[in-house]
């Protein structure tokens, strides 16, 4: 499975109890209960992945994110997901959630190490997730919610080239339980399986593509739906691209947002469409397929160099082997720098990206 490698993390990590809107900042190394519904059941855990830039502006450091406001969004749809009814009011406001996370940011425990992050220009992600800090093991909701944060920086994620394989005899999330669209620790069980179910017919795969939850329907009509931890793309010869639309079974992804908003400025068009498993595999035979790109956080996006297609016994019907020849496969790359660039360099970012800068006191 896709993994952070050059990982290095701040010396602290932030605390936040819902119930009483109070803040603390823990040591880096700041343990959970061991006995606690989160950890026990999984329960309650709900966790976002944020970019960021640490840029050093006349000697101040300024923290620079891109449209994290639908990180946050994103966040605070698991959180009320997964607490009760009457424990809604507890849900901190957007307006709360950015001071909070900025502030912990802002803290001069992680000075230093934001620092070094913008002398090396290095890469930032934070991770706010949540639990419930009461030791308990009672299947409710919890009963002392709260989030955490911790904050990393690391060389790369994924990474080109990578193996994937379709895994159509699992299925990563159910539409009808609308779990499939949030960022909750229960679904990622799912991808490690997946992966390891990948590596059995390929044993260099590093990412797993699933199809819907319809195993009622012959295979070729289910749909695509997205990689173990990734958003999908389809690079096509015509020199479209096809995006999964958000939907149930969909997470939203920020990065995909933003890509394809840079392909449409160059001209390209993007569809968002259901593609069937049908579909990929014909495009595939005739060799319309360009590439299959993986897009997330992390790694923002990362070309397949080879995807294998098996039926429900493990029989590879194609393998999908991406053109690199072709000048949409070369701008599929370019589209991943000028993602990043639009974090590191000063200038106004275009509509519809929205940049947030912070510098520090």
């Amino acid at each position: 499975m896709a993994k952070f490698e050059g990982v290095q993390w701040g010396s602290a990590q932030l605390q936040y109890l819902l119930s009483e809107k109070s803040s603390a900042l823990l040591p880096g190394r700041a343990t959970a209960p061991t006995v606690t519904r989160s950890i026990h059941y999984g329960l309650f855990l709900v966790f976002e992945g944020i970019r960021f830039f640490v840029a050093e502006v006349d000697g101040q450091l300024e923290i620079r994110l891109l449209n994290w406001h639908l990180n946050r969004l994103r966040f605070q749809k698991g959180m009320a997901y997964s607490l009760g009814s009457d424990q809604q009011l507890m849900l901190p406001t957007d307006e709360e959630l950015e001071h909070l996370l900025i502030e912990f940011l802002a803290s001069k425990e992680l000075r230093p190490f934001l620092k070094e992050m913008a002398d090396s220009h290095a890469q930032g992600y934070l991770r706010p997730y949540t639990l419930d800090e009461e030791q308990s093991i009672g299947v409710t909701f919890p009963a002392k919610p709260a989030i955490r944060a911790a904050l990393c920086r690391y060389d790369r994620y994924l990474g080109e080239p990578f193996e994937g394989v379709v895994v159509p005899q699992l299925v990563r999330a159910v539409r009808s339980n609308q779990t499939g669209c949030l960022k909750l620790g229960t679904n990622y069980l799912m991808s490690v399986k997946a992966v390891e179910s990948a590596r059995k017919l390929v044993p260099q795969a590093s990412a797993a593509l699933f199809l819907d939850d319809q195993c009622h329907l012959p295979l070729r009509e289910r749909e695509v739906t997205e990689w173990d931890s990734s958003c999908c793309l389809f690079a096509f010869r015509d020199g479209t691209i096809v995006k999964i639309p958000e939907g149930p079974l969909i997470l939203p992804s920020v990065t995909i947002q933003g890509v394809t908003a840079l392909a449409r400025a160059k001209g390209i068009t993007v569809e968002e469409r259901p593609m069937t498993y049908g579909e990929l595999l014909e495009r595939t035979q005739s060799k319309e397929l360009i590439t299959v790109c993986s897009l997330g956080t992390a790694g923002i996006l990362n070309r397949v160099h080879r995807l294998h297609m098996p039926d429900l016994e493990g029989n590879i019907l194609e393998i999908h082997q991406a053109d690199d020849t072709h000048p949409l496969y070369e701008i599929m790359g370019t589209l991943r720098n000028e993602y990043w660039n639009l974090y590191t360099q000063s200038e106004t970012p275009p509509e519809p990206f929205v940049r947030s800068s912070y510098v520090l006191p």
